[in-house]
C-alpha cells in the first residue's frame, strides 16, 4: 500500500513522500485496514522498528489536517519525549484549516503548573506524569483533543510506571470518551485483554522489517534459531565481548546488556582493548574527538575519565549512573557508528531508540529488589532487549546471542528464552501506595464525587478488570479511609472532598505519605538559628525521594560524626541510643545527607562521588529530586501556617541547586557561571554582580577558570 494511495490530506503525503516515505510496511498496511484513519480505537503491538511511529504520524495528521483540535501524544520517559518532538516537528511545516502552521510542543517536567503555553499546542507531547499532573491542574483545554497515543502501553504493569498510565488510561476512557485511543507496544501476551479494557481493536504482529534470529552461544560456536551455526573467535576478554567483537570485525555494531552499572564499565574498558583494530583513521580521529568531548563535558570525575578512555578506543559504557550530558553524547556516538561496542544496563531497552546488528545479553540474572535477590529477567524484558537488535536500512539481519556455559544450560535457555512467550502484563495499581494517590488526585481534580462515581472511574481501571469487584473495593476502601483520617480528604454528606491540604499535596505531585511527614515535621519543629541540615534529613527521608543510598558499614562512623556536629539543626527527633534498631533507621538515609550536605558545601564533584560510592548520574538526580522536595516542603509550610521556615527553605533550594555556599548565589545567577568558575572569580576578589561591572572584560578574563568567551558572555549580562 503506497503512501500517495492513502485517505489522508495532500499536503500530509506531500510531506512523508519528501520524508522519504512511500510504501507502508506490513504492520502499518494492517493498522489502515483496522480503520486507525478513521478514528477507531487501535492497540497497536508489534516488534521495535516495526514502524509504528509511521502510524502515529499519519493518524495525527489525518485528525488535525481534517477534524482540527489537539493531539496528545505520551511517553514513559523524559529521553523518548524529546526522540518524538524531534520526529514530530516535521508537521511545523503543515498548514490546519484555518491558514495557521501546526505548532508541536513539548513539556516534561514542572509538575506544579499547568503551562498555560500548551494550551497553544496542536501536537503536544507530554510525559505520562506530565499529563497526569496537568490533569490534576485541571487543563481547559482537556476536551479539544481529539487524539491521544500513548506510547510503550506494555508499561502499564511496571512497578514504578504502571500506576500512573493505568490511571491516565481510564481517565481519557471516562473524561474523553470520544477522543480516539492509538495505544502502541511491543508484544504483549495477553493484548486482547488490554484491547478489551481500552475498547480497542487489536492489530497484533511479529513482523519486523529486519529479520530477528535468536542465539543462545555454548563453546565458541553460537547456534541460532534458524539452524544456522557460527564459530566465534576467543578475544581472551571473556564471552560477550568475544560475541561482541566478532560483529564489529564485520564492520557491525554490537550492544552489550549488562546485569549492573560495574558490570557494564568493566566490560567497555575490555571492549576498548579489542576494538581499536578494526579501526580506520577516521574512525580513531572521531573517537578521539568525542573522548575529549566527554572531559570537557560537566566536571571531570574518574568515571568520565573511563568513559573517555573507553570512547576513544571505539567503545562505551551507558547507565543512569552517567552525567545525563554524557549519556546523550554516547547516544549519539553510537547512532553515528563512532561508537562500536556499547555496554549498557537494561535501562536501554526501554529508553531511546539505538539499534545495533547484534545484541547480546551478558547475564540472565538481576536483582530483584522485593525478592531482595538475584531472578532470571523476565522474558517480556528479554524480548525488549531482542528489539534492538538490527539496524534498518544497514542490516539485513538483527541476532540476539545469550552465552551458556554448559549444554544444559544452553537447553534451558534456548527452551526459557527463545523459545519462551513473554509474561501476561497485570496491573500495579494497588502496589505500594499507589491507590491512594490517585484516588487523592480524582477526589482533588473531580471535588464532590460520590461514592458511586467513585467506583464508577476505578471499576473502568485495568485492576478492576484483571480482579473481583470485592478485591477493588476492599483495597479502595482502605485508601479511602487512610486519607479521611490523615485529613487529606473529608466526608459532606455523601461527597468526597478534598481539604485544602489535600489538594496542594496532589497538585504538588508528591505521595500523600510524603506530605504528611512533612506536615508533622513542620509543625512539631522546634526553631533554632539554623535548621538546614534538619531540613535537608527530612528531605532525604520521604518515599520521594529517591536515588536510595542506604548506609554501607563503611559509613558508619562518618554518619555518627556528622550526626554530633549537627545536632542541634535535627527536625525529625534523634532516637535514643539505647533504642538500637530506631537508632539505625534513623540513620538510614546519611549516605544522601552527607553526600548533599559536601555538595552545598562545594566539595568536589569527584570527591563527593568517591567518598560516598555514587556516580555523576545519581547525584545530578538527588539534586534535581532535592529541589523540587524542597519547593514542595515551602508549599506545606505554607498551608500550615508555619512560614517562619520560608527564608531557609529558599535558601537551601539555591544552595542545591548551584552546588555552592550562600556568598556564591549571586554570582551563580549568571549563565555560565556554574559552582567552579563562581568560587574562581570570588577567590579572585570579583564577589559580586557588582564587582564585576566594574572589572575590566580583560581582568575578568584572566581569571582562573573562566577565559575569553566566558568573560564575554558575562560582560554581555551584566552590562547597563
Amino acid at each position: 500500500m503506497k503512501i500517495s494511495t492513502l485517505p489522508i490530506p495532500r499536503n500530509l503525503s506531500e510531506m512523508l513522500l519528501k520524508q522519504g516515505y512511500s510504501e507502508l510496511y506490513p504492520t502499518q498496511e494492517e493498522a489502515v485496514k483496522g480503520n486507525v484513519l478513521v478514528g477507531e480505537n487501535m492497540l497497536l503491538t508489534t516488534p521495535t522498528a516495526s514502524g509504528k511511529t509511521l502510524i502515529a504520524i499519519l493518524t495525527a495528521g489525518k485528525t488535525i489536517l481534517e477534524k482540527g483540535g489537539k493531539i496528545v501524544y505520551l511517553s514513559p520517559l523524559r529521553a523518548l519525549a524529546k526522540e518524538k518532538y524531534e520526529e514530530f516537528k516535521i508537521f511545523k511545516t503543515l498548514e490546519k484549516l484555518n491558514g495557521d502552521n501546526i505548532r508541536v510542543v513539548l513539556s516534561s517536567g514542572d509538575y506544579d503548573s499547568s503551562n498555560k503555553y500548551l494550551r497553544n499546542g496542536d501536537i503536544i507531547i507530554l510525559t505520562n506524569e506530565k499529563f497526569d499532573s496537568l490533569l490534576r491542574h485541571g487543563i481547559p483545554w482537556i476536551d479539544e483533543v481529539k487524539l491521544f497515543i500513548a506510547d510503550e502501553v506494555h508499561l502499564v504493569g511496571d512497578t514504578y510506571r504502571g500506576p500512573t498510565l493505568e490511571t491516565i488510561l481510564t481517565k481519557i476512557l471516562s473524561l474523553a470518551p470520544e477522543a480516539q485511543i492509538l495505544a502502541l507496544s511491543a508484544t504483549i501476551r495477553n493484548a486482547k485483554e488490554l484491547a478489551k479494557w481500552l475498547g480497542a481493536r487489536l492489530v497484533d504482529t511479529q513482523w519486523r522489517p529486519v529479520k530477528l534470529i535468536e542465539g543462545v552461544y555454548l563453546y565458541g560456536e553460537i547456534f541460532y534459531s534458524d539452524d544456522t551455526t557460527k564459530k566465534i573467535d576467543s578475544t581472551n576478554r571473556g564471552i560477550p565481548i568475544d560475541i561482541a567483537a566478532d560483529t564489529v570485525k564485520y564492520g557491525g555494531q554490537s550492544l552489550i546488556f549488562t546485569e549492573t552499572r560495574r558490570r557494564s564499565v568493566s566490560l567497555a574498558l575490555k571492549s576498548a582493548e579489542v576494538v581499536p583494530k578494526y579501526l580506520t583513521k577516521d574512525d580513531i580521529k572521531k573517537a578521539s574527538n568525542m573522548a575529549r568531548k566527554i572531559l570537557f563535558t560537566g566536571e571531570e570525575t574518574e568515571l568520565s575519565r573511563k568513559l573517555s578512555r573507553a570512547v576513544e578506543h571505539g567503545a562505551a559504557f551507558h547507565h543512569a549512573g552517567l552525567n545525563p550530558k554524557h549519556r546523550q553524547l554516547i547516544e549519539e556516538g553510537f547512532r553515528s557508528g563512532v561508537v562500536k561496542i556499547l555496554t549498557s544496563t537494561s535501562t536501554l531497552a526501554a529508553g531511546v531508540n539505538l539499534p545495533a546488528r547484534r545484541v547480546v545479553l551478558s547475564s540472565l540474572f538481576r536483582y530483584n529488589s522485593d525478592l531482595g535477590g538475584q531472578t532470571h529477567i523476565s522474558v517480556l524484558d528479554y524480548k525488549q532487549m531482542c528489539g534492538r537488535a538490527g539496524r534498518p536500512k544497514f542490516d539485513t539481519v538483527g541476532e540476539t546471542v545469550l552465552p551458556s556455559l554448559t549444554e544444559e544450560e544452553a537447553d534451558d535457555i534456548y527452551a526459557r528464552y527463545v523459545k519462551g512467550e513473554p509474561e501476561p502484563i497485570y496491573s500495579q495499581l494497588a502496589r505500594k501506595g499507589a491507590l491512594r494517590t490517585h484516588i487523592l488526585a480524582a477526589i482533588s481534580t473531580l471535588p464532590g464525587m460520590t461514592d458511586s462515581e467513585m467506583d464508577m472511574l476505578f471499576f473502568k481501571t485495568l485492576f478492576a478488570n484483571q480482579n473481583s469487584s470485592d478485591t477493588v473495593k476492599r483495597k479502595m476502601n482502605a485508601a479511602i479511609d487512610f486519607l479521611i483520617t490523615e485529613n487529606l480528604i473529608e466526608m459532606r454528606g455523601k461527597r468526597f472532598l478534598a481539604t485544602e491540604f489535600g489538594k496542594r499535596i496532589s497538585m504538588l505531585y508528591i505521595d500523600p505519605v510524603t506530605g504528611i511527614e512533612f506536615r508533622q515535621a513542620i509543625r512539631y519543629a522546634e526553631r533554632s538559628s539554623s535548621q538546614i541540615t534538619g531540613i535537608l534529613h527530612l528531605i532525604v527521608t520521604v518515599p520521594d525521594f529517591t536515588p536510595r543510598f542506604f548506609m554501607r558499614k563503611v559509613d558508619l562512623e562518618n554518619a555518627n560524626l556528622f550526626l554530633e556536629d549537627h545536632k542541634s539543626e535535627f527536625i525529625i527527633p534523634i532516637p535514643e541510643g539505647s533504642d538500637f534498631e530506631s537508632y539505625d533507621e534513623f540513620l538510614q538515609q546519611f549516605r544522601a545527607l552527607m553526600a548533599l550536605s559536601h555538595w552545598i558545601d562545594e566539595a568536589s564533584e569527584e570527591m563527593i562521588l568517591k567518598q560516598f560510592g555514587i556516580e555523576p548520574g545519581d547525584l545530578h538526580r538527588a539534586v534535581e529530586n532535592a529541589d523540587w522536595l524542597l519547593y514542595s516542603l515551602a508549599e506545606v509550610c505554607k498551608i500550615i501556617g508555619r512560614t517562619n521556615f520560608l527564608i531557609e527553605i529558599d535558601l537551601l533550594r539555591r544552595r542545591i541547586k548551584y552546588g555552592v555556599k550562600s556568598e556564591l548565589l549571586s554570582l551563580t545567577t549568571l549563565e555560565g557561571i556554574g559552582r567552579v568558575r563562581a568560587r574562581s572569580l570570588f577567590n579572585a576578589g570579583l564577589r559580586n554582580l557588582a564587582k564585576l561591572r566594574a572589572t575590566s572584560y580583560n581582568q575578568i578574563a584572566s581569571v582562573e577558570k573562566i577565559g575569553p568567551a566566558v568573560a564575554r558572555k558575562v560582560k554581555s549580562q551584566i552590562s547597563g
